[in-house]
């Protein structure tokens, strides 16, 4: 056989053979279904932190005193100038300011700027309403404390009822507080006592002293009179002369006996004495004989 024949031969036969390996093998894709099993999602649960809240302490109450104190450290400078301007005591104007407000704290005062207590009457500014003598009174409201001061001033001024309040000294406190409570500035009967309680204690008078350009002189206490006591007209040594007051009892208590004895030495048959009288106060020597 010829060569050439045989080289075709084997070309053929190895067509043959790579042509029928080529087929494909079609593999079937199943279809992705998805799993019925839930998946669980761990979730990190953080803690938050709050921030502590400070816990405030309760302030210490403040003192009567303190109030009082402060009052007039912020309030004596407008006082002053109300007494240069319209002639009315500054000590008389914080006296009521600290009585009418509570030293600042009131009620009326918080809501109203109201240091007074003037009540409505022709006001035609803003109001509020209080309980009073009656329940929800008509009462003027400031927008700061200063207008509550000159209204004070001018409510005092322009009205006849307390005209006579300004034919008082400006330093006479007394006269002022008395004649606003006999005008019908207060209904209270003791409203004069208190202002002038209040001038005295804090020493008010010295800023009227100061407007006035008056040296001030702080005024001492009086002393209480001394009671006199009672003359005891003296009797003789082992004697007591019966005083206006005195009993049984008393003189006895006084002598370091017992009734029984004090009415023994005496030969008295009751408790009845009287004034003058002398009583023996010891147990009389007895040096006469027995018969």
């Amino acid at each position: 056989m010829d060569v050439r024949k045989i080289i075709i031969l084997f070309c053929v036969t190895a067509l043959l053979i790579s042509c029928g390996g080529s087929k494909k093998v079609r593999t079937t894709k199943r279809a992705h279904t998805p799993s019925s099993r839930k998946t669980e999602i761990s979730r990190e649960v953080k803690e938050v932190k709050e921030p502590k809240k400070e816990i405030k302490k309760p302030l210490n109450a403040v003192s009567y005193k303190e109030k009082v104190q402060n009052y007039i450290f912020e309030y004596e400078g407008i006082a002053k100038h109300e007494m240069t301007e319209y002639g009315i005591p500054a000590s008389i104007t914080l006296a009521q300011g600290i009585l009418e407000s509570g030293a600042g704290y009131g009620e009326l005062t918080g809501k109203a700027n109201n240091h007074f207590g003037i009540k409505c009457h022709d006001w035609t500014g803003d109001r509020v309403y209080h309980d009073d003598d009656r329940s929800q009174e008509c009462f003027r409201k400031y927008e700061k404390a200063s207008q509550s001061f000159r209204d004070h001033s001018l409510f005092l001024k322009n009205r006849k009822r307390y005209a006579k309040l300004f034919t008082y000294k400006q330093d006479d406190y007394k006269s002022w507080a008395y004649g606003l409570r006999a005008a019908g500035y207060a209904t209270d009967k003791k409203y004069p006592a208190k202002l002038i309680s209040i001038v005295e204690r804090y020493k008010l008078d010295k800023y009227d002293a100061e407007v006035l350009g008056k040296k001030y002189v702080v005024k001492k206490p009086k002393k209480p009179k001394k009671q006199k006591q009672p003359i005891v007209s003296k009797g003789e040594k082992g004697e007591h002369v019966v005083q206006k007051g005195d009993t049984l009892y008393s003189i006895s208590r006084r002598y370091n006996l017992k009734v029984t004895e004090l009415k023994a030495y005496n030969n008295l048959k009751d408790n009845a004495i009287a004034i003058g009288q002398v009583l023996k106060v010891e147990e009389p020597d007895d040096n006469s004989e027995e018969f």
